[in-house]
């Protein structure tokens, strides 16, 4: 096992534990101001392009139109949503993700199956290790740029990882996540779909 994979562990166990309270508290009272199951599970693709289940605390609401579509996001989203993504709370159950090894601390964040097939050659170097919790497109612009500057960056981090740049990322993401900064993008609840990249 390589000490990437034992920080990723030991990390997991022991914020995991003081974050069994936020996570708790949270989808508490998600599910007393909405009456809904308060996690939300998405299929997404990690390492080398397999599919994993990714756990998140739920921020938007289960509505649709009559026929059946759902509305868009910024109509489901909830306020108490807001305030979870603003500090990331919503991200806390991805510890599961970390502790049974489909995710790692710091990578690539794991994106939907879907854009995998999107890809150009070398965007599909993101899919080279493991998707992360946080990574260096979320210290850098995280959804307030581009998913070609997103990109880029992540592939910048499968050439340059290192530990002492993982240590680095992770102290930056301290500090975003306290200030709640570069959540969405610009006229966007979240991050735009990504469509593919005009080469």
């Amino acid at each position: 096992m390589t000490m990437k994979r034992w920080i990723d562990i030991l990390f997991a166990i022991s914020i995991g534990l003081v974050a069994l309270i936020p996570i708790i508290l949270c989808a508490s009272l998600f599910f007393i101001l909405y009456r809904e199951m308060p996690f939300y599970v998405s299929i997404r693709a990690g390492k080398q392009a397999r599919c994993f289940r990714i756990y998140k605390l739920k921020s938007m609401r289960q509505s649709f139109y009559k026929d059946g579509k759902p509305l868009p996001d910024h109509m489901r989203i909830t306020g108490f949503g807001r305030f979870m993504r603003k500090y990331s709370i919503d991200e806390l159950p991805q510890l599961w993700n970390i502790l049974i090894g489909d995710m790692s601390l710091v990578g690539p964040r794991p994106l939907p199956v879907t854009y995998t097939s999107l890809y150009n050659e070398r965007q599909r170097k993101r899919l080279s290790v493991k998707p992360g919790l946080t990574g260096l497109a979320q210290v850098n612009g995280r959804n307030a740029i581009s998913w070609e500057a997103k990109f880029e960056m992540d592939v910048q981090y499968v050439e340059q990882q290192s530990m002492k740049l993982d240590g680095a990322i992770l102290f930056q993401t301290i500090g975003k996540v306290m200030r709640g900064a570069d959540i969405s993008q610009e006229n966007h609840v979240t991050a735009e779909s990504f469509q593919g990249t005009t080469e």
